[in-house]
């Protein structure tokens, strides 16, 4: 799916870096704390957040995130802008909750970023990615 329908299934308003509208886009983490997004995202995803901090776009950056999608109506503070119009990273607001961005996607086509949630024979769940399995929290 290109970016620009993303910005058409959310209703979303382009903050930065329109011209990445023909952008592919099949995979999308959603998340409010960092660590989790560096330690479960895969590069080329979206990344749907409530924050609206630079520490968002360094993140994505690290990670080649593909766009930002700032959801619950949020709106990014202007160093957050410059940054990632200095690392080329979209940024889009829609007015939709997390659950229901996440739920919108979902039904279009794109997939969580996350490795499969695999039943374990020991009492936790383990995330499966590959040949790396980690402990589900």
């Amino acid at each position: 799916m290109k970016l620009h329908d993303v910005k058409e299934i959310l209703e979303a308003e382009i903050i930065v870096c329109e011209d990445k509208l023909d952008m592919e886009v099949a995979t999308a983490c959603g998340a409010d704390l960092m660590s989790d997004v560096l330690a479960f995202t895969k590069a080329g995803s979206l990344l749907l957040t409530g924050l609206t901090n630079v520490q968002v776009v360094r993140t994505a950056h690290v990670l080649d995130i593909a766009a930002i999608i700032l959801v619950r109506g949020k709106k990014p503070k202007p160093e957050m802008i410059t940054i990632a119009r200095e690392h080329d990273i979209p940024i889009l607001a829609t007015q939709c909750t997390l659950f229901e961005t996440a739920g919108r996607l979902y039904s279009k086509g794109i997939v969580s970023c996350l490795p499969k949630v695999e039943p374990s024979s020991e009492s936790n769940r383990k995330y499966v990615h590959g040949n790396q399995v980690q402990d589900v929290d």
